[in-house]
């Protein structure tokens, strides 16, 4: 892999949300988590959600990984706040979709289209999409662990 296809996938963006998270804390108050782990490359996140009524009302996690593993993790927080679980579950398999295609038509996701870049590396996809398996897990009210490291 050449050094200017890195720099293209490691956009000033991802860098800055991997490096500062805006949402990188476990919630003081939360009604669901899941844990994500990725033992191909050592990505782990665990997800914590506070619904307000139907809607997610904030999103905090932590986690141990790489700058695609924790961005993503950051944004889809930003890109999720507010919505019902059931869109937030459409979100979730339109940002696989993007992952793997580099394609989205989906609004809520223009944010993370700088994650897009990932369809490149089939290697970071996992990375990308670890935190959103997480999240779909706490919504689900089940457990991340299982099956992470064999999604696409």
């Amino acid at each position: 892999m050449m050094f200017e296809d890195l720099r293209d996938l490691y956009q000033d963006v991802i860098l800055d949300r991997g490096r500062t998270p805006r949402h990188g804390r476990r919630l003081d108050v939360f009604d669901a988590d899941a844990k994500g782990d990725n033992p191909m490359c050592g990505d782990r996140v665990q997800v914590f959600v506070r619904h307000d009524g139907a809607s997610v009302a904030a999103v905090g996690f932590e986690a141990r990984g790489c700058a695609i593993s924790i961005a993503s993790a950051d944004m889809m927080a930003d890109a999720v706040i507010g919505h019902t679980d059931a869109e937030i579950t459409a979100m979730a398999a339109g940002f696989a979709g993007m992952a793997r295609s580099g394609e989205s038509h989906v609004p809520a996701l223009q944010a993370l289209r700088p994650l897009a870049g990932v369809h490149e590396y089939p290697s970071r996809i996992k990375c990308a999409t670890l935190p959103w398996v997480a999240l779909a897990a706490a919504l689900a009210g089940t457990d991340a662990h299982k099956g992470v490291a064999s999604s696409e």
